[in-house]
């Protein structure tokens, strides 16, 4: 934005408009797509995350732009000169021409984008995790299956042809029965204490549009634009980043969906900020044919048992299946049988999973012929319920009895206050 441009006079000139009829159709009715027709796309936060999900789905008609900060809107606006912007994506939603919107806000307003969104009739790609808690969850899965749109979860490594290898081989019984799966991953984002300070909100940051539902509290850059993670009101720590990856895989191939217990460990539990390193411990049941699972996942310093015995190569981030003939360690990119010497001249298994057209082409290509989508809310939803349960139980301090069919708690009264949250006045899911 220039230096002397104000808010009023940059959103003029970038043509921001409110819920009037600017593109002639009416949101929510079905549109049928002739060949090669593109999109209409808003996107909902241009910058960092949302500017390579801007970047993939740049191929469709950018039409809308929203972001809380003019500065990342004009930079934007840029490469979408005949955008509109906003600052609201209440606003934007409401507005009528879109057939699709891209969520990559912070985790406390993925929910209400993406409800809102579904409620008009528009295809969601939301930004992992899929929500801020596990009610959310729940609600966006049934939204989505309500309205029958096509959705997908920016878990774009799911696209790649390295996790489509490792689960032919797990289903081929290559390494046996999996009972037990190890997923881990460095770092972990903590915020700390609350600032004591106070600072001057920036002249082109909406910072009330940005707390959304969440919390009033004073402008701070400890918590944006890079640091929310670490706060529970606007994010989910380490797990609630990473772990829609990670656990992905083992959802994936083992057909994972609702664990039947959950406990964890770290340190003492702060009000406000996410642990520095986590360990959760899942149960799910026996699916068909395939055997109960215990799954573990681990951040910050901590990993699973088998590296301080030397059974594992020094890999970063990863997931190891453990079976009744063998083990297999996997990260992003590569997979490896162990032991090795065990399976050397080992052959894979006949291609099973057709290679993706590419995680954002895959939703776009769903929004515009009905046909499925692998990271649909349905998947995912309930790939994000299990994940942040994680948290659930770290922040009671209890172990979790969960009964997923009827979302219930079996026990454990006072994790039932950390499955939802209350929504700032003005904000509805």
């Amino acid at each position: 934005m220039d230096a002397g441009c104000s808010r009023r006079e940059f959103l003029k000139r970038a043509g921001i408009f409110g819920a009037g009829i600017w593109l002639g159709a009416k949101p929510g009715f079905a549109r049928t797509y002739q060949a090669n027709e593109k999109l209409n796309i808003g996107v909902i936060g241009v910058a960092n995350r949302g500017r390579d999900n801007l970047a993939g789905v740049s191929s469709e008609n950018i039409v809308a732009l929203c972001d809380i900060d003019e500065t990342f809107l004009a930079r934007a606006k840029t490469n979408y000169p005949d955008a509109a912007v906003f600052t609201d994506f209440r606003k934007m939603i409401e507005a009528r021409g879109l057939d699709a919107v891209v969520i990559s806000t912070a985790d406390h307003t993925h929910a209400p984008a993406s409800a809102m969104a579904l409620r008009s009739r528009l295809h969601v790609y939301c930004e992992k995790p899929l929500t801020h808690t596990v009610y959310e969850a729940r609600q966006l899965t049934k939204l989505a299956k309500e309205t029958k749109r096509a959705t997908q979860l920016g878990t774009q490594i799911h696209a790649g042809d390295n996790y489509r290898r490792v689960v032919e081989v797990i289903q081929s019984q290559t390494i046996g029965a999996v009972e037990e799966v190890h997923v881990w991953c460095a770092g972990g984002y903590s915020g700390g204490e609350r600032p004591a300070d106070t600072q001057e909100v920036p002249s082109t940051l909406h910072w009330d549009l940005w707390l959304g539902p969440a919390p009033e509290r004073p402008y701070h850059s400890a918590y944006i634009p890079h640091r929310w993670r670490g706060w529970w009101d606007f994010g989910n720590g380490t797990l609630g980043d990473l772990a829609c990856h990670h656990v992905d895989l083992p959802f994936w191939a083992l057909n994972l969906r609702y664990p039947e217990t959950v406990e964890a460990e770290g340190p003492p539990v702060h009000p406000e900020s996410c642990p520095v390193w986590l360990i959760v411990r899942y149960t799910f049941p026996a699916r068909e044919k395939l055997p109960p699972v215990k799954l573990t996942w681990y951040n910050g310093d901590r990993r699973p048992p088998h590296f301080a015995e030397g059974l594992l190569p020094e890999w970063g981030n990863g997931t190891l299946f453990v079976g009744s003939k063998g083990m297999l360690l996997a990260d992003y990119n590569r997979y490896v049988l162990l032991p090795q010497k065990q399976f050397e001249g080992f052959t894979p298994p006949p291609k099973t999973i057709p290679d993706s057209i590419g995680h954002y082409a895959e939703w776009i290509q769903a929004c515009k012929t009905g046909s499925p989508t692998t990271c649909n809310f349905d998947y995912s939803g309930a790939l994000t319920e299990a994940v942040l349960l994680g948290n659930v139980a770290y922040r009671s301090g209890e172990k979790l009895h969960w009964d997923g069919s009827r979302f219930k708690l079996k026990n454990a009264s006072r994790a039932e206050g950390f499955l939802h949250k209350k929504y700032r006045k003005g904000w509805k899911l």
